[in-house]
């Protein structure tokens, strides 16, 4: 629990946080959720929502300067953001950065707070407190509770009270049963594979299964918008008994995609989803649904990076998506949510836990992490442990779902990749909640086209690793390793 208190003032209440170290006035008519304190503490009501963070980055790559530089970068999407105030001032001594902003609204969110002010105390050049306002009418005077921000010594430790399950679903009864069988709490660890060539032929796939004496129960795809549900490779995996990781992308090749998501809000792909779901329900057998995953990170146009800083319009996109399958009665996928292992930029407010979109939106929880090697700079050669070990105790701290791997692998370059593997299967039996592991057999090119990160299995020694590792790992006829 946070140690922090209230103390009713006559217009005004004011909120004190021990753990990191400040007070605040805010409006008595507001009611405050600290379930996530450790990320953020919100004060609301229906028309407003106060939103306080912290970042300390003593032991981080990040300083004040460019944190306040970065949490401006979505104003670069010119297509919906009005600059009504920006400014420096000083209170209390302090540089606070006032920004003030609206965008039109959103024609498919009631309510939508589409007015918002950011101001930034800097305590010094590595901490920052942000106070976001976002409000669905025009902002009034929020200096009274700006002037009231005051430092007090830190006492305690923050924590994060949020328990997220899933919901009790109704599904056909094939894919109740997929469910259970692969994501049940005694289900076994079942693998999985990216095969690129697997959308034209799945000729080389099996051939690798040959060498691997293994047999693939999940094969995962990429679609952007506007790409029809791949229903002849999902037949052709459903033949050789593979189920699709279907990952869908809000994402157009070759064009502006950074107002995806207030488009996706105001209806404009509404046709589109509509007729994938139609297609998903007429292929009647499960499949894994990861839509728009690796939210939290800058490289995706859905990053709340790009919008309003505001994580809040994702979970309203995703859970606008979801209703539109409901209605459509593709009720055969199964919804995997699914941050990066890390941030980008690394701050509280692009946090992945501001991201989700809540338990009954949610049937799997997905984890991805990569050994990227150190073949750019500033990367390094990582162990299985290292990434999945901290993912893994942070995810479980806060959700009562099965786990899987929705894509990973390692680099050849920056050390032995097939000791790499060797130690990954060694590993990866303790993480119990993890379901199912899905290696990416791709190449991640640079900008001038060649191999940066190989993860693709080629050479013996590491289709050897990997054959060793399965075998380790093999499962009973009754579903049990």
């Amino acid at each position: 629990m946070t140690a922090s208190w209230l103390n009713r003032w006559a217009t005004y209440n004011r909120y004190y946080d021990y753990p990191h170290g400040y007070a605040v006035n805010f409006p008595a008519d507001m009611e405050v959720d600290c379930s996530l304190s450790a990320v953020k503490t919100v004060m609301f009501n229906p028309s407003t929502r106060l939103e306080i963070y912290h970042d300390d980055f003593n032991g981080t790559v990040h300083y004040a300067a460019a944190y306040t530089k970065c949490s401006r970068d979505f104003l670069k999407n010119k297509k919906d953001h009005t600059v009504t105030l920006d400014k420096k001032l000083k209170v209390k001594g302090l540089t606070v950065n006032l920004l003030q902003w609206q965008r039109s609204k959103l024609f498919s969110l009631p309510g939508d707070k589409n007015y918002y002010l950011s101001a930034e105390i800097i305590k010094n050049s590595r901490e920052v407190y942000t106070l976001i306002i976002k409000s669905s009418a025009p902002l009034g005077d929020w200096m009274p509770v700006i002037n009231s921000f005051e430092f007090m010594p830190k006492n305690g430790i923050a924590a994060n009270t949020a328990w997220y399950a899933p919901p009790g679903r109704s599904w056909p009864p094939e894919t109740a049963q997929f469910y259970d069988k692969y994501f049940g709490p005694s289900s076994a660890l079942r693998w999985g594979i990216f095969e690129p060539t697997a959308g034209e032929s799945m000729g080389y796939l099996e051939e690798l299964e040959k060498s691997l004496d293994h047999h693939f129960d999940f094969l995962l795809w990429y679609q952007g918008l506007y790409s029809a549900f791949p229903r002849q490779l999902a037949d052709r995996a459903y033949e050789r008994g593979k189920y699709l990781e279907l990952t869908l992308h809000s994402w157009v090749p070759d064009a502006d995609n950074s107002s995806v998501i207030y488009d996706l809000l105001n209806g404009k792909y509404d046709g589109y989803y509509e007729s994938y779901a139609r297609e998903v329900k007429s292929f009647g057998h499960p499949i894994l649904l990861r839509w728009n995953n690796e939210m939290n990170g800058d490289w995706c146009a859905w990053s709340a990076y790009y919008y309003s800083k505001d994580p809040e319009l994702f979970k309203a996109a995703w859970r606008h998506v979801y209703g539109i399958f409901q209605r459509e009665g593709a009720d055969n996928a199964l919804w995997v949510w699914n941050p990066n292992e890390m941030s980008f930029p690394g701050f509280k407010w692009n946090h992945c836990l501001n991201y989700f979109p809540g338990s009954a939106y949610v049937d799997i929880i997905g984890l991805t992490g990569y050994n990227t090697g150190n073949y750019y700079r500033g990367e390094t050669w990582r162990a299985f442990g290292a990434i999945y070990g901290p993912l893994y105790t942070d995810y479980n701290k806060y959700f009562n779902y099965p786990f899987m791997i929705t894509e990973f692998g390692s680099n050849l370059v920056g050390g032995d990749k097939a000791a790499w593997i060797k130690d990954m299967f060694t590993q990866i039996k303790y993480y119990k909640k993890i379901k199912a592991a899905i290696w990416f057999n791709g190449i991640d090119c640079d900008a001038q086209g060649r191999a940066a990160r190989t993860y693709r299995l080629t050479r013996e020694e590491d289709i050897q690793a990997f054959a060793e590792g399965l075998q380790g790992l093999r499962i009973t006829p009754d579903g049990h390793r």
